[in-house]
């Protein structure tokens, strides 16, 4: 198995995470579904964050993770899954609001945006169940607690 991650900054800030771990954090989400996988990972601040999301989702504020997947081209093999774009100041203030560890939110982050780029989504309750459910095992490998616990529907 081989998985790739990219990481840009466009801010720069000592509580980030390095390239080992996001690339640690992706490749646990990937391993069931790909042998081999490259992604960008960009971390940005709020105002890149509200202009994607405002671009692509309509929706103008910024949000903690958004993915891009990337759709090859028939006829070329290509191991590119896409891009996630987190916005470092939200997912720091989320981590404080839900009191958890800094770095727990940010592995959450990743995997959730990882299960995106591969196809999975919460837009109706079957589908959110089924990845959560995801999300909540795979970050249990990590000993990461369920992130969904004391949290309001």
């Amino acid at each position: 198995m081989s998985y790739y991650v990219d990481r840009q900054c466009q801010i720069e800030d000592i509580n980030l995470p390095d390239e080992a771990e996001l690339t640690r954090w992706a490749s646990l989400a990937i391993a069931d579904f790909r042998d081999t996988a490259e992604l960008s990972v960009r971390i940005v601040d709020e105002a890149e964050s509200q202009q994607l999301n405002n671009d692509y989702r309509g929706k103008d504020k910024p949000t903690n993770v958004l993915s891009f997947p990337f759709e090859v081209p028939k006829g070329i093999e290509l191991d590119l899954l896409g891009d996630l774009v987190i916005c470092a100041p939200v997912v720091s203030r989320e981590a404080d609001e839900q009191n958890k560890p800094l770095m727990h939110h940010w592995a959450h982050m990743v995997i959730h945006g990882c299960l995106h780029l591969l196809g999975f989504d919460h837009i109706n309750d079957a589908d959110a169940e089924e990845m959560e459910a995801l999300e909540v095992k795979l970050l249990s490998q990590l000993d990461i607690s369920n992130p969904y616990d004391n949290q309001d529907p």
